[in-house]
């Protein structure tokens, strides 16, 4: 009878949490939410957070607090969010990045895709091949030929192991024997900063960063990493149209809570950042960026875009031997 009475008020005490649980994610948000960047200010993804935290802002009913935590190409910021409670209020906003430290074997205090809860994916993001202007490059393919009477002493900018400027890069450098020695920095900022002043020779950029110091002069532009040529700046040739088949290097930027976060809480999320993606005046202020807005990602769907991404370029790190710089 008493081992009945303690399992009877155990089941209550069960059913009680379970319903505490549940009111509480029916009324999320009801606190600020902390949006970890794991990028630096200037970085395509704290673009991003700063045009659509207002109108998220607007529709959860509570601020974003953006919270920039670069470093160790987004190894940072992703421990934070991995380490934090699961209940809604710490996110990652990070890139394919995360997918690639992974892919390198370099060492990291999380699993991926273990430690996390996709939300979804914002954006697909293409680079483009910039060259010091003084060069006088034209094309990917006067590239190549300024390597060969360089051998050695060609440089090129990495926004740190794993980022999308190096795994393109070294694609690159596997497709046309490519010879280079690159140059690490902190970030795609930083990267620009060392292209203008012509500390390196040219590197794969964010659109984002790349766009107004193309239009300025300040670098030369030779091709797009996209399927197509950008709409905001068509008179950049796509890899492909240069020669260069089935070089279509394109990256998710996306959102993702620490693992066991609810998935009404995900749900949630991704169905509000997607009705701000929606806004034509968002929209318009994204389109600069020259990145391609996903709008239609959903926890389930980013969870498998995760899975199938890391696989391939755990893939292309054996196919081209890529080690860590």
């Amino acid at each position: 009878m008493k081992h009945l009475v303690s399992t009877f008020f155990l089941a209550l005490a069960l059913v009680a949490g379970l319903t505490q649980t549940v009111f509480a994610q029916s009324d999320y948000p009801k606190k600020p939410i902390r949006m970890v960047i794991a990028w630096p200010p200037g970085s395509l993804i704290d673009v991003i957070t700063r045009i659509i935290s207002e109108p998220l802002r607007e529709i959860l009913g509570q601020p974003i607090i953006i919270d920039h935590r670069a470093g160790a190409t987004g190894v940072i910021g992703s421990e934070i969010v991995a380490n934090a409670p699961p209940d809604g209020y710490t996110l990652l906003f990070t890139s394919a990045s995360l997918n690639m430290v992974t892919a390198l074997g370099s060492p990291a205090p999380y699993k991926v895709p273990d430690a996390f809860a996709p939300v979804l994916n914002v954006a697909w993001s293409p680079l483009i091949l910039v060259s010091y202007p003084p060069l006088g490059l034209k094309t990917p393919q006067d590239l190549i030929e300024l390597g060969k009477t360089r051998q050695d002493k060609l440089f090129y900018a990495i926004s740190g192991n794993g980022a999308p400027s190096h795994f393109t890069t070294e694609l690159f450098k596997l497709r046309t024997g490519l010879q280079a020695t690159s140059v690490p920095v902190k970030g795609s900022p930083q990267a620009m900063i060392e292209q203008i002043a012509g500390r390196v020779d040219f590197h794969f950029a964010v659109s984002s960063t790349a766009l107004s110091m193309i239009r300025s002069g300040k670098i030369s532009a030779l091709a797009v990493t996209s399927k197509t040529r950008l709409s905001v700046a068509p008179e950049i040739p796509t890899m492909g149209e240069l020669g260069f088949k089935d070089f279509e290097a394109r990256y998710w930027n996306g959102v993702l809570a620490p693992r066991g976060t609810p998935a009404e809480i995900t749900d949630k999320l991704a169905a509000a950042i997607n009705q701000v993606l929606a806004n034509k005046d968002v929209l318009e202020k994204l389109a600069p960026s020259a990145n391609e807005i996903d709008g239609k990602s959903n926890p389930r769907s980013f969870d498998a875009l995760l899975k199938s991404d890391l696989s391939n370029f755990v893939s292309l790190v054996k196919a081209g031997n890529i080690k860590v710089e």
